[in-house]
């Protein structure tokens, strides 16, 4: 026992593993090892044998239990503790057994024996495939993501033949049966290997897998059922869509294989930045520019907003970057309709190149004033004062 490997080191996992770990491991290892992939590879095949005498005493909850507990003597048929067996020299004795559970399902077709869809790890689907996926990018302005817009867009794509309508035989013509498969679309092929004798079953390399052959070719698309085209669609976008927001059209990608249904394409939304809007979700910020003397004395100002202009009062004494909510006139949500608010940020704007009776008139302002006409000043003073005493 002493040449032999640890199981769970075999599988690349840790004492203790769970069942789904130690399943996970052993398909990871099977593939990588499995004769299919190594013709001819002497330490594959070994490693191979190593992997399949690891899964099968660790995914038995017995003999796991004993090889935890005594390590590989508790799973040796020779030491006395009723361990495995069946790991003579003579091959694996139930390791077919182990794969077609494993993989039964998993990696395309069955079989009557064997491995069940391990020639060449995974049959290629020989039924109805779906049409591939598109995307495309729109960049659009803010306003019209605002207010929604439609847009047409040229898209460059396989579409279904108009000619043969997707069938791929040129029309008044029929398909055959393909004689290889008989019509069945699969095959099956028997390999001897050391483990066994073994037979998988995949798609018909004469006519990949659906049973018919084209004798007489679509002229248009020869045989393949498509024609790339440039076609238009019509875009409806929603009100309130941001940056990356993705449209799903529905059918609207290629068509699918032996009669499966159409892929989907997926507008990209890009929306180009606004001059004087930021945008935080749904909600809308904007900074507007006052006096001295709107602060001061208050003043009714016109606030710009996706729907117009509007009017907003600030009151007497409003201090620089103070900012005012405007309830519900941000961005409609593309899901609820619902709308954000606008913050407006007041901007006090120090005016320039006075001349010295405009000096004179400010300082006589100033000195006119009390210091309760600045409240902030006042404290700060205060605070000053306290920190230097």
């Amino acid at each position: 026992m002493a040449d032999k490997r640890d199981y769970y080191e075999v599988l690349g996992l840790q004492k203790g593993a769970s069942e789904e770990e130690i399943k996970k491991a052993f398909r990871k290892m099977a593939m990588k090892y499995h004769p299919d992939k190594n013709p001819g590879d002497k330490k594959a095949e070994e490693a191979f044998k190593e992997v399949n005498e690891a899964y099968s005493i660790l995914s038995d909850p017995e003999k796991k239990q004993k090889y935890d507990q005594f390590g590989h003597a508790g799973v040796d048929p020779n030491a006395g503790f009723g361990g495995a067996g069946g790991f003579g020299t003579g091959g694996f004795g139930g390791f077919e057994d182990i794969f077609s559970q494993m993989f039964s399902g998993g990696f395309g077709g069955g079989s009557s024996g064997g491995f069940g869809g391990f020639g060449g790890f995974g049959s290629a689907r020989s039924g109805p495939m779906r049409g591939r996926d598109l995307q495309k990018a729109i960049t659009i302005t803010f306003d019209e993501a605002a207010h929604g817009v439609e847009k047409e867009i040229s898209l460059n794509k396989y579409v279904e033949c108009p000619t043969c309508h997707g069938e791929g035989n040129e029309p008044g013509t029929s398909k055959v049966t393909c004689e290889k498969c008989h019509g069945t679309g699969q095959v099956s092929h028997v390999q001897n290997t050391m483990f066994g004798r073994f037979q998988t079953t995949g798609p018909c390399d004469e006519c990949g897998g659906t049973g018919e052959k084209i004798e007489t070719p679509c002229h248009e698309c020869g045989g393949s059922g498509k024609v790339r085209k440039t076609v238009k669609i019509n875009v409806k976008i929603p009100k309130g869509v941001d940056n990356d927001t993705v449209i799903p059209l529905r059918g609207q990608g290629e068509p699918g294989d032996k009669g499966g249904p159409a892929g989907d394409l997926f507008i990209v939304i890009a929306v180009k930045p606004h001059k004087i809007f930021k945008r935080n979700g749904d909600n809308l910020q904007l900074d507007i520019p006052i006096s001295f003397e709107q602060a001061a004395l208050g003043d009714e100002i016109t606030v710009p907003s996706i729907d117009g202009k509007l009017s907003y009062t600030i009151p007497a004494g409003t201090q620089p970057d103070t900012i005012f909510r405007l309830k519900g006139k941000g961005m409609p949500n593309v899901r609820s309709g619902r709308y954000g608010d606008l913050y407006v940020k007041v901007k006090l704007e120090v005016p320039r190149n006075l001349t010295d009776e405009q000096k004179k008139l400010i300082k006589d302002m100033s000195d006119s004033l009390t210091p309760e006409s600045y409240k902030e000043k006042k404290s700060f003073g205060e605070k000053i004062r306290d920190f230097f005493s």
